[in-house]
């Protein structure tokens, strides 16, 4: 469990490191992040469809859900 922790640390970590203009709003990855969770295709915070990391992809204003959730 503490080997997951330090891996999301990491990633959060990352996210608060983007430039701002490079991510959504607070509200905008709430809502992303809400879509992620509810889908059948995440798996231990990987998207099955694409790869990423669904946390990170969430937090970029520029992408995407690869099946079009948001």
């Amino acid at each position: 469990m503490e080997l997951d922790s330090q891996y999301f640390q990491s990633i959060y970590e990352y996210i608060d490191r983007l430039p701002k203009e490079q991510k959504a709003s607070s509200q905008e990855y709430a809502r992303r992040l809400g879509f992620c969770r509810a889908c059948e295709s995440l798996q231990n915070g990987m998207c099955a469809q694409c790869g990423c990391f669904a946390e990170v992809r969430a937090a970029k204003s520029a992408l995407a859900c690869p099946i079009a959730r948001w």
